[in-house]
């Protein structure tokens, strides 16, 4: 099989077998890991290890904690402006595609929401490079990969108030100044695990300043005073979480899932960019590494064209059913030989019907 899915996105085989024999038998306890106590040894182990590689591949200091929260990326939406906006203060928010819409939706129960850079004017199909922060903004939010249109920030936006970023879909893809943000969160299951956990990873110096009561389990700093175990953490989706880190640092760290990213990329868009039959709908300079984003010029093709996909072992590259198209997803775990064996099946289904 070749998987392309979009989240949840395949993971390295290593990590799954190790993963399997967990369940059995986790670290020769007789115990599986579905089954361990979260506040044994066992596991407290595993969640330093997980929270030490995230500073490692970071660079981060003290003046950072890492969380492993419940709720996905979406729960963060309303996450995030809780702890960080007050009602009387405004925040300035990029709307880049869905996710960023969603973000700044639920941001407005919170507090003002300034709409800074916007991208709806062509449908989300590039990244804006021109905008204003106003200095008394409390933090600007911004998604790093759109992974529904296919576009990337592939720089961090210059500004002197405090960043917050939902990297869900290419943390740990490249290495970036992660000092220079305040607030991280990224769903696990498109580059660093499975389903089922978020990283959170925030400056404390940000927390402790809205005043506003905030629900026990919504605060942050009482998961960081509970080192992410205020509630039953989500102990297996953790678990694969380490051992995806594990392989990223075991194969080179992000300087080598950055050029592995880059070549997957450069393949699969001059690939593209050749084959009249279908067409990217990205500006050049803003496509995602992980996430190509296209159409078939003949739309009555292209049932037929993902029934081939599905005949040749090739799975999840049916765009979002908000957007349709047609999407193909290049996370870490994503070995060239699968998009080898697309451009190949590309090339094939171009000649005949271009």
């Amino acid at each position: 099989m070749h998987n392309f899915n979009s989240g949840p996105s395949i993971l390295p085989q290593e990590v799954l077998t190790e993963a399997a024999e967990a369940i059995h038998n986790f670290n020769h306890t007789g115990l599986s890991i579905l089954e361990i106590g979260h506040r044994t040894n066992w596991f407290g182990e595993v969640m330093t290890e997980a929270r030490y590689l995230v500073k490692e591949f970071m660079q981060l200091g003290d003046d950072h904690e890492v969380l492993f929260l419940h709720g996905g990326a979406t729960a963060q939406f309303m996450q995030a402006p809780m702890n960080l906006l007050d009602t009387d203060e405004t925040a300035a928010y990029c709307d880049n595609g869905i996710w960023g819409s969603k973000a700044i939706k639920e941001a407005r129960l919170f507090g003002n929401v300034n709409v800074v850079s916007s991208s709806k004017d062509k449908k989300h199909t590039y990244i804006p490079k021109d905008f204003f922060v106003p200095e008394d903004s409390k933090y600007l939010h911004y998604t790093t990969n759109n992974t529904v249109e296919g576009t990337q920030w592939h720089h961090i936006p210059a500004t002197t108030v405090p960043l917050v970023a939902d990297m869900s879909s290419d943390i740990f893809s490249r290495p970036m100044e992660f000092s220079k943000f305040a607030l991280i969160y990224a769903g696990a299951q498109k580059n660093i695990g499975a389903a089922g956990v978020n990283l959170v990873v925030v400056k404390k110096e940000v927390l402790g300043k809205v005043k506003r009561p905030i629900p026990t389990i919504m605060d942050y700093g009482n998961h960081i005073e509970a080192g992410s175990l205020l509630n039953t953490p989500p102990v297996f989706a953790v678990y694969v979480s380490m051992l995806t880190m594990r392989w990223i640092k075991k194969e080179g760290g992000l300087e080598e899932m950055e050029k592995r990213s880059r070549q997957r990329a450069e393949f699969f868009y001059n690939a593209l960019d050749t084959l009249p039959l279908f067409k990217p709908i990205v500006a050049i300079e803003d496509r995602s590494w992980m996430n190509a984003v296209f159409i078939i010029e003949k739309p009555e093709l292209e049932k037929q064209f993902l029934e081939q996909c599905k005949e040749n072992g090739m799975i999840g590259i049916k765009g979002h059913r908000s957007v349709g198209g047609l999407r193909v997803s290049m996370y870490n775990a994503l070995p060239i030989c699968s998009l080898e064996a697309l451009v190949d099946l590309m090339k094939e289904f171009n000649n005949k019907f271009a």
